[in-house]
């Protein structure tokens, strides 16, 4: 049996962002917990060079709409970019839920040889076939932007572990 478009993307896509809810939820009983200024791990970034918690976040989200909407072709939601506290990131994430599961299965499945063309960097572009762009660019930066999102909350002291970025909620 094959794995289709849909199948390697819809719930991963789903699971990871559930996945990095859990793990913001975990920050903010840890803010309340340590009474800390919340913006303490919302600005934070691990390196100067690297964008702050509240960044990472953002890019998950539209890795997973933008990535989404161009293999199946449906229109993404714009999302403002305005979010700056934990409740705010958390809804964000929620709203980019919701849209994951308005994307058709049938609309992805088929789409292993379709050409996306997306944006790599300011002003740069790449073309890659459907399989190749959700397998090795939409997936992996959507994992890299979520391991940093954790790391990030790790590093300064947030109580989450691997199985919180593994299962979330559901461990």
């Amino acid at each position: 049996m094959t794995l289709s478009m849909s199948r390697a993307s819809l719930p991963v896509c789903t699971r990871m962002l559930t996945n990095l809810s859990h793990i913001l939820s975990k920050a903010e009983q840890f803010v309340e917990a340590k009474k800390i200024d919340p913006t303490a791990l919302t600005t934070y970034r691990l390196a100067p060079d690297m964008f702050p918690l509240t960044r990472q976040v953002l890019i998950a989200c539209d890795a997973a709409k933008n990535g989404l909407a161009r293999l199946s072709g449906v229109e993404a939601p714009k999302f403002e970019d305005t979010e700056t506290t934990l409740a705010q990131l958390q809804e964000r994430i929620q709203k980019t839920l919701a849209f994951i599961a308005t994307v058709p299965a049938a609309a992805l499945d088929g789409t292993e040889d379709k050409e996306i063309t997306f944006p790599a960097g300011p002003g740069k572009t790449r073309t890659l076939k459907g399989e190749d762009y959700l397998c090795h660019w939409m997936l992996p930066n959507l994992y890299f932007h979520i391991t940093t999102a954790y790391t990030i909350l790790r590093h300064n002291g947030v109580e989450v572990g691997k199985l919180d970025y593994l299962m979330g909620s559901a461990h």
